[in-house]
Formats: structure tokens, sequence, C-alpha cells
């Protein structure tokens, strides 16, 4: 499968001053695969290392720090000699916190050598160990977006219509729109984790039963990330973990056709009904990158962040597929496109991931609200603002649209909704398919 984080690590193994990257991300968001393809055609050789495996190898690192010294250690055990210019892949380091500190004398003594690591990010994110804070260097990984996922189930037909920037796409044909609608819908319901996606292409039952067999697969690895939950933060307070994240999709069944609220914080714990009293567990959860945040602005100027409010933001799954599963949500509506209650949180939820693969884990996103008017999502091109509203389907009346660009005056405004390519010079309004958030 074809993942664009391969050519940012390309862009990483050519650095002057690269040191031991770390692949941070959700389980399940394919790491490991990923790495092990980019050693495979991108270096002479590649060694993996599994900490959590291979337990005798731990003692490599157990009596001492020197680089030389580990390799030596590895290579005896893994009976394979470690050159200079090989890659090395530590999996699952979070099982070994005295390797996460080894990365630190590896960027001092050995600045040649190749490294990268990869792990659960609930382990990496609370390890007792010291971190090597500045020896590092870092990478983002998410699900599979959309472009993604039409790469592997193997729709190339369809990609050619949709490989480049927004600007430099003149129109689809409406036949090509109509497959790209319905293979969007399918996405809806697997989302981007690669081994939902894998099972997916190869089933060759009839579309219901495979969306029943994926949905399957979801409520596994749902079971995974409740465990680890367990796992890095204790019973109780696992169970209040759990309990906010089940919460999201059920706030949003309550906006029926509208645009996702503000997330509220009462009735998801029993006596609990305060920001002060979640702010830690959400975030935990986005800190581990189980969750989207999207901070609310209460005024469309440069810097967003200076119009926002700590307590004011939407909460959304990182993964869509992952949505459809917590929600108990049936795939048939989705495949219907028949289920009113969420259609505007499931393109909500999609164009924030489609966003975030984009922008990162460490920038932002931003929706508006002044009175009753809100706009899904902001964003600075060009040093300019652009409103982005949402919609599921081919009602586009857009009267919060219309309400931001009498107050702000933006040069352009972006509509993603069901309906094919559309600009209207006189509003300068560019209506764009939904499925092609990701080129924006």
């Amino acid at each position: 499968m074809k993942r664009f984080i391969l050519e940012k690590l390309k862009s990483w193994q050519s650095s002057a001053n690269r040191k031991p990257l770390i692949l941070r991300g959700a389980r399940q968001v394919g790491k490991t695969y990923v790495l092990k393809e980019f050693g495979q055609n991108c270096f002479p050789n590649y060694h993996y290392i599994n900490f959590e495996k291979n337990k005798l190898i731990h003692k490599a690192f157990k009596e001492n720090f020197e680089p030389n010294k580990i390799l030596d250690l590895i290579s005896l055990e893994i009976n394979q000699k470690i050159a200079e210019d090989d890659l090395i892949i530590f999996d699952e380091i979070q099982e070994l916190p005295e390797a996460l500190t080894s990365l630190k004398y590896f960027a001092e003594d050995l600045p040649k050598q190749a490294i990268c690591a990869a792990g659960s990010l609930l382990g990496l994110k609370f390890n007792d160990l010291s971190f090597p804070v500045g020896k590092v260097d870092y990478l983002d990984m998410f699900p599979m977006n959309f472009y993604e996922f039409l790469n592997g189930v193997q729709r190339m037909d369809l990609l050619e219509y949709i490989d480049k920037p927004l600007e430099e796409i003149d129109s689809i044909p409406e036949l090509v729109h109509e497959k790209l609608w319905q293979e969007l819908k399918n996405y809806f319901v697997t989302g981007g984790l690669p081994e939902v996606v894998e099972r997916y292409r190869v089933n060759n039952n009839s579309s219901l039963e495979k969306f029943n067999e994926v949905r399957l697969v979801q409520k596994q690895i749902l079971s995974s990330y409740l465990d680890d939950m367990a796992k890095h933060s204790g019973k109780e307070n696992s169970m209040n973990l759990e309990r906010l994240f089940r919460n999201i999709p059920e706030q949003l069944a309550k906006n029926i056709d509208a645009s996702t609220e503000k997330f509220r914080f009462k009735s998801i714990i029993p006596g609990v009904s305060a920001y002060s009293r979640l702010s830690g567990l959400i975030d935990w959860l986005e800190a581990v990158g189980l969750i989207i945040k999207v901070k609310i602005v209460h005024r469309a100027e440069i810097p967003f962040s200076a119009f926002t409010k700590e307590n004011r933001f939407k909460l959304f799954v990182f993964d869509i597929g992952l949505l459809g599963a917590l929600s108990e949500l049936n795939p048939k509506y989705i495949l219907d496109f028949n289920f009113s209650n969420y259609k505007g949180f499931f393109a909500e939820n999609f164009v924030a991931q489609e966003f975030r693969v984009k922008l990162g884990i460490n920038n932002g996103l931003y929706t508006w609200t002044e009175g009753q008017a809100e706009i899904e999502f902001l964003m600075d091109l060009d040093a300019k603002v652009v409103p982005i509203e949402v919609k599921s389907g081919l009602n586009l009346k857009a009267k919060s649209l219309e309400s931001f660009k009498n107050r702000y005056s933006p040069d352009k405004s972006i509509l993603l909704s069901a309906q094919n390519f559309e600009y209207n010079h006189d509003k300068r309004l560019l209506k764009v398919p939904l499925y092609l958030a990701g080129s924006i």
C-alpha cells in the first residue's frame, strides 16, 4: 500500500543533520509496515528489532548506553553484521525504556547510523525514563487518507483524476464523480486503518457481508485500544477514558443534519460536569492520537489561536471507520447514505482527518462561530483567511457562509459537498466535491 509518509522518510534519510527518528502514531496505522518498506527500498539492508517479541535483546541495553557495544550485542543476537549504511528499526520501543534513552547516545556518538523507532504512542507518552529531548527527529503517521485508500483497494482508474493539487483540477467527469462518491461511502465504512482496508480489499463476499466483516475487525482493534488504556492508565482512569471516547459519537447523534456543536462535558462521567475535571482525559486521548480536537474561534482573524478559549472545541474520532464502529451504525445505512442523524458529522470527521494528514498533529484545526453562524473549518491559505463549509449532501443552502462573507469579505470561499465542481466568479465561491478535501 502506497503511503505518503514514505516521501517524508526519504527526506529524513537525505538530511545532512538527521537524528534517530521516532515515527509516532496510534496503534494499527501502519508504522511497522512502512518502516520495513522504507528499509527494503532505500537501504542496502535493514535490521528489524521487535522489543515486545525479543526479550533476550533487552540485555544489550541494560548494561550501558555505548552505541558500538549495543550494536555488537545486537549483531550477535540476530546473527547479522550491521553496517554503517544499514537501517536499524526499533519496533515496540515503549517496551524497553532503555532503548528509548539510548537514542540520545546514538545521535551523539554514531550520527551516520540510520535508526528509526516506532511504538505505541501510549507507551511513548507516559514512559518513566528520561526522554531523549532534542536528540531525535519526529514524524507523525495517521490512518490512510482517501487517496491512500483508493490506492490500497487498487482503484488506479479513479486516482488519475484526483492525483494533483486542487488548483490543477478543472473538472471531474460526471461518471467518474459518481464512482468517486461511491468509493467515499465505502471509505466512510472502512476508514483508513491498513488492516481493515486490506481485509476489505481481499474479501470476495457480497458487499454487505464484506462490510460486516470489516466491522468485526474494527471492534477487535477498538478492544486493543481499550486494553492499552488499562495498561498505561490504571483501571479506574481507563474506564473514564473509555466513557469519554464512546461519548463523542453519542453527542453527535443529537445534532440532526446540523453542524457539530461544541463538545459538552456533562453526563460523561457520573458527578462530573466541569471541563477542569475532564481536561486531563481529553488531553490524554489527544496525546495518544485517538481523537482530533478542533478549536472554536469567535473571530476570523489571524492568528486564530488568539481568539479561542481553552474549553471551547469540537472532538472527532481519529478514524472515520472506527467512528461507525463506536456508533454501532449498520454499514448499510452509510452505503445507502440514509443516516440523517450522522451524515453531517461523518462529513466533518472525514474533512478533519484529511486536513490533519496535510497539517500534522501539532498544527491546530479551527472552526468559526459568531452568534448563530458557524463555519466548519477556517484555513490560513497564502496569508488569507479562507472559510470552508462542509455539507454532507446536495442541499447547499449556506446561510452561515453568507454571514461570514458579509462580515469578513474573504477573497475566496470553499463549499465541500456531494456536488461536482463549480466556481461562482461573482460570489468567489468554489464548490468542491467532498472527496477532494485532502487536495485543498
